[in-house]
């Protein structure tokens, strides 16, 4: 009657999931993506979540190093989005073209960009998987790294322990010479 779920809809209400297959006037039967079907009574359905209705907003998060030029990187991601809109196959099933939204947050290891776009229910996860493998290989081309956790060990202190482990190690060698130069006894 509310219109919520229509057949071949995906739907989820609390912990059910799944394409909607039927319904009858006193439950609704999901297929669960890994297989599974649910029968679920409408009594115990509550609030339903339609993920197939209209659109889907995807947004996703990358993570580069501090030095990024970030000018740069929403460049070429511009051209990416256009690419994908341009794309016989992909380009009808994107609503809204992919863009760099900006810097979302900056890490501990890193700054964080927001991407996003919107496309028809049901593709995003395979134009998502698209736009990864292109962003990846324009960064790669153009000098973009991704950000990866990194350890740094000491700062100015480097160099003192490097020159007192290299005496320590004179010493060493000097006593073993001396010992070895000394007459048995």
């Amino acid at each position: 009657m509310d219109d919520a779920f229509r057949v071949g809809e995906y739907v989820q209400s609390g912990s059910y999931k799944g394409t909607v297959e039927s319904f009858s006037l006193r439950s609704v039967r999901l297929r669960h993506h890994h297989g599974p079907v649910f029968t679920v009574p409408f009594g115990e359905l509550g609030a339903v979540q339609n993920m197939s209705r209209d659109w889907a907003i995807d947004k996703f998060l990358l993570r580069v190093p501090f030095n990024t030029d970030v000018a740069k990187a929403k460049k070429i991601v511009k051209q990416i989005g256009e690419r994908l809109k341009e794309d016989p196959e992909i380009g009808p099933q994107i609503l809204e073209t992919l863009k760099m939204k900006g810097v979302e947050q900056i890490g501990d290891f890193g700054i964080e960009l927001s991407f996003a776009f919107t496309a028809l229910p049901g593709r995003q996860t395979y134009i998502r998987r698209q736009a990864y493998t292109m962003i990846r290989d324009a960064f790669m081309e153009n000098g973009i790294e991704f950000a990866q956790p990194t350890v740094q060990v000491g700062g100015e202190e480097k160099q003192d322990a490097a020159v007192a482990a290299m005496t320590l190690q004179r010493k060493k060698i000097a006593e073993q010479m001396t010992q070895s130069a000394a007459p048995p006894t």
